[in-house]
């Protein structure tokens, strides 16, 4: 008995699984039919545009008629209609968008040349950037840093040694000349942006 249950365990194992049921390829399917080589491909007819809700009902009469009337207006009551239209429904008005620090190209044209031209006239924050600073002047210019900004010995060093950096942001010109005086005295050179 203990023979037979041996030789059951060594029993050669198929290569291949046993198929189970019908094989899963479409041209084993009953329904198969092989298409014809030489036939041409069928082509659809595509619409013009492509609409995600589908076919739509045409227009009553009465939205007909509406949409005729305000076609006949003149072009001075159509600008009106819009306005008039957003009031009477209560549509919230559209805010303004600011186009400042943008490239509006050949759109923006001369007038936004000139717009940025009187910005620059009305500038009264200035940016104090150090540019270089002569090595062994180092210790003065980061002690003159020190006395107009609140950093420790430390900070002002770090400042320092990474020129070109912004020391001071949003001084008064008058400010702005003071500090540039003062590291320039010191054995640095610094700009007013």
């Amino acid at each position: 008995m203990r023979l037979t249950a041996l030789a059951r365990s060594f029993r050669a194992r198929p290569t291949l699984p046993e198929t189970t049921g019908p094989l899963q390829f479409r041209c084993f399917q009953p329904d198969f039919v092989p298409r014809d080589p030489s036939a041409k491909p069928k082509k659809y007819k595509y619409p013009a545009f492509y609409d995600p809700y589908g076919p739509r009902p045409p227009p009553s009469d009465k939205i007909v008629q509406l949409a005729e009337r305000i076609a006949a207006l003149a072009p001075e009551e159509r600008c009106q209609l819009g306005p008039t239209l957003a009031e009477r429904l209560r549509h919230p008005k559209l805010q303004p968008i600011s186009t400042e620090g943008m490239d509006l190209g050949s759109q923006g044209g001369a007038a936004a040349g000139s717009k940025a031209e009187e910005k620059k006239v009305e500038k009264t924050a200035f940016d104090v950037k150090l540019e270089k600073f002569d090595a062994a002047a180092k210790i003065k210019v980061i002690k003159e840093v020190r006395t107009f900004t609140s950093l420790g010995l430390k900070e002002a060093k770090d400042l320092v040694e990474k020129v070109p950096c912004v020391l001071k942001q949003g001084v008064t010109k008058e400010e702005a000349n003071d500090i540039i005086e003062k590291i320039k005295a010191a054995g640095g050179v610094a700009v007013m942006e």
